[in-house]
């Protein structure tokens, strides 16, 4: 689920061992080797034919075959998934989240809600893309070679499969055992009179003000609707002459609330109709179908003939004119305005929408068939996350346990502990407080006479800020580096960077052309023996929020040269400097990508020699074309290749004689797995990096990514067993891949010991 979503995804955001070409998967981790089984499609609410579709994909069920004794084309199309399809497959383990019974009721409904998200950003950014390809003619640009159109076609058919199941879900699934527990969606025409009088007068009090119908005839051409917003199409009849029709438009506001909490058998309600844990039973309305009902208070003098739902997601991947801008600042503050009105890539129609009105909004949005899509639940079912949060213990996760880094919790002097050794957090697990609390120390120490840091995705309530503007109060030299083309939190960057810049921050924008995603902090302290520079380098974002539900590690340390490397870096991103290689660290868009293919390379070379290699990979999204391709010649030099991928791989595992000796998995629980970690036996002088690069053209040529080693043996054993390792053997959340791309779920063998890699008791021991 977008890096602040869950599994999404985003960037999201919301998503067990070896792959065998036969109906078995065998566990080849050295942590555990039980016997297990694939999982065949496992039974839902969805129809043969859905079930058909997600096992056995029409694209991708054929397997390449590699002819024996000849060269090996590695960069044959045949051997790649695409990624668009391949994100659908990522969704679908969402789905399937929210489809297992064994997952609190109501982390089922977030889960939903995750799955709808993903699809908006999807249509968003990349169903966008893929149209405009199409529009263009242009050719295919991916390593799989998919033309656009076929791509495009796939997709429909792919989303309509799962968005068919979701519903289903919705309806026979989960709103019944909701009933169950004394959470009930109801129809505003359905109460008992009492209640609708109660919503009938906060209508007339805290909406009707708001709404504005906008009439659609000669004079009023069909205004201009916003993105992902709920809106009514309306046919209206006068009273007083029944062959005077009309249509009109009603946006449903975005600053009330959408679920209407009535409890059961009370009729002295709260008028702001908002969730109370005292509620034993609970009637949920939504606005829109207040609205509904009462929509006739808006047209006097006609009546309401017919009406419809409607809601449409526009291209908000439009492109920042960087090179002619004189002020990035304004050049994203207009793309972000320009953004809401993006061409339009799907519409999606409510339940019941009259042929008619249908027709009207097909016409004058100028939609394309592909492009219309009706829903039988509610629209923007994203929003339910909110009715997954209302206030039911039992019927949500338990909290885990969490520990607080003795090193920074907050009354020891971090700085005199780093001295002494490095520091590797792993949260959730880890408490993200740690972090904050180096930052807010640093920001009150009258030792520290400067803080560096990188801001991408912060949040909307954000202690890193906070800690910033406290250090900038006590005469520190401060210096922010605001991403503001981090997708969807622009507004938000653009916001803190000038709060920031009032207190007298130094804030730098980033670079023209480049996203600026590495995950630094830089403290300079001057102490007796002189000036001492510490360093927090992570793999996820500054963000509290999202800390809490994305796994993530976070490396501090006071190394000289991870810390000199970080200062030079600081320099180029807000000077103008140039840096091919760094002491320690890998950064893109200059060192990261020959560093890692050097390192893949390197292990075939010694492979080749002793018989060893075996590298191990988790990340997010494996794409890059030349990055498999590197690890497609090393599985045919024999070495063993394990991939931990959350979302998009576009790399084949388990075809003979190209990539038999590559494993592909993906773990999708309660937590996002979002840390990535890089691993090379190496011949046993083992290297590791952790940071925030993903496997993709965009983080490797188009960004400022950070990878960080892990010198310190003892971490990174720990970080071996206890992160690699054990998420190799997991049996509980795990996705396996097979060579057409498509996933099967693995399933526990009896007698086969249960490994489940999320639980927090298998984190509680600290990784330094």
């Amino acid at each position: 689920m977008n890096e602040t979503n869950k599994n999404s995804v985003a960037d999201h955001e919301n998503p067990a061992a070896t792959t065998s070409m036969g109906d078995k998967v065998e566990n080849k981790t050295e942590a555990n080797k039980p016997a297990v089984r694939s999982v065949p499609a496992k039974k839902t609410v969805a129809t043969t034919k859905r079930t058909r579709s997600r096992s056995t994909p029409k694209k991708e069920a054929i397997v390449p075959v590699v002819k024996a004794g000849k060269p090996v084309d590695v960069t044959n199309p045949e051997f790649y998934l695409n990624r668009e399809i391949n994100w659908i497959d990522f969704d679908r383990k969402v789905l399937e989240q929210a489809e297992d019974k064994s997952v609190p009721l109501l982390e089922r409904v977030k889960f939903l809600s995750i799955f709808f998200n993903n699809l908006d950003e999807f249509f968003m950014v990349r169903v966008a893309n893929v149209w405009k390809q199409v529009q263009s003619g242009a050719e295919a640009t991916g390593a799989d070679k998919l033309p656009p159109r076929r791509q495009l076609s796939e997709i429909g058919r792919r989303v309509r499969d799962l968005t068919d199941e979701a519903e289903e879900l919705w309806k026979k699934g989960l709103l019944p055992e909701l009933e169950k527990q004394s959470i009930r969606i109801v129809d505003y025409a359905g109460l008992p009179q009492k209640k609708r009088e109660i919503l009938s007068k906060y209508f007339d009090n805290e909406i009707f003000p708001i709404l504005t119908p906008q009439a659609i005839d000669s004079g009023h051409p069909f205004p201009l609707v916003s993105n992902t917003s709920i809106n009514f199409i309306i046919e209206l009849v006068s009273e007083k002459d029944k062959s005077d029709i009309r249509y009109a438009r009603v946006k449903c506001p975005n600053n009330v609330p959408r679920f209407l909490y009535l409890p059961k058998g009370k009729e002295d309600i709260d008028p702001k109709l908002g969730f109370d844990s005292s509620y034993s039973e609970v009637n949920v309305v939504l606005v829109e179908d207040l609205i509904d009902g009462c929509m006739g208070k808006l047209f006097p003098g006609y009546k309401v003939n017919a009406s419809g739902q409607f809601r449409i997601t526009r291209n908000t991947d439009g492109e920042i004119e960087e090179d002619e801008a004189d002020d990035l600042l304004a050049a994203v503050r207009d793309y972000v305005d320009q953004r809401r009105f993006g061409d339009i890539v799907r519409l999606e129609m409510g339940r019941g929408m009259p042929v008619r009105l249908a027709d009207i909004l097909i016409e004058h949005l100028e939609v394309k068939p592909h492009q219309i899509y009706k829903q039988k639940i509610p629209l923007a079912f994203s929003d339910f996350m909110s009715l997954g949060c209302i206030d039911r213990p039992k019927l949500q996760y338990k909290p885990d346990p969490t520990k607080l880094a003795k090193e920074l919790d907050g009354e020891t002097d971090c700085f005199e502990a780093l001295k002494k050794r490095d520091v590797v957090l792993y949260h959730p697990y880890d408490r993200f407080q740690a972090v904050l609390n180096f930052i807010d120390q640093a920001a009150r120490d009258p030792k520290v006479v400067a803080i560096k840091q990188t801001l991408y995705r912060c949040g909307s309530n954000s202690p890193v800020i906070r800690s910033l503007l406290e250090a900038r109060r006590r005469g520190k030299q401060v210096t922010a580096v605001v991403e503001l083309k981090a997708r969807f939190d622009e507004e938000r960057n653009i916001n803190w960077a000038e709060e920031l810049e009032r207190a007298g921050v130094n804030v730098v924008y980033g670079f023209v052309g480049l996203k600026i995603h590495a995950k630094l902090c830089l403290v300079v302290r001057r102490e007796e023996g002189g000036v001492k520079r510490y360093v927090h380098i992570g793999t996820g974002n500054y963000n509290a929020s999202s800390a809490k539900i994305y796994t993530d590690l976070g490396l501090i340390t006071a190394d000289e040269s991870i810390c000199a490397d970080v200062t030079d870096l600081f320099n180029v991103m807000t000077g103008c400097g140039e840096i091919t290689n760094y002491r320690k660290l890998f950064v893109s868009p200059k060192s990261l990508r020959p560093s890692i293919t050097k390192l893949i390379q390197e292990e075939v070379a010694l492979h080749r020699e002793h018989g060893n290699g075996h590298i191990i990979i988790k990340c997010n999204q494996l794409v890059d074309g030349d990055i498999i391709a590197e690890l497609y010649k090393a599985s045919i030099a024999g070495v063993k290749v394990e991939c931990v991928v959350r979302g998009i791989c576009c790399l084949r595992p388990g075809i003979a004689g190209l990539s038999d000796n590559i494993t592909v998995k993906s773990i999708v629980g309660r937590y996002l797995e979002h840390a990535r970690v890089y691993w090379f036996n190496h011949n046993g002088d083992e290297r590791m990096y952790i940071g925030s690069a993903d496997m993709m053209n965009r983080n490797l040529n188009g960004r400022i990514e950070v990878l960080t080693p892990i010198d310190n043996e003892k971490i990174r054993r720990n970080i071996m067993n206890n992160i690699l390792r054990l998420q190799l053997s997991d049996t509980e959340q795990s996705w396996i891949m097979e060579p057409t791309g498509a996933y099967k779920r693995y399933v526990r063998a009896k007698g086969v010991k249960k490994v489940d890699a999320q639980n927090a008791q298998n984190h509680l021991k600290s990784l330094y």
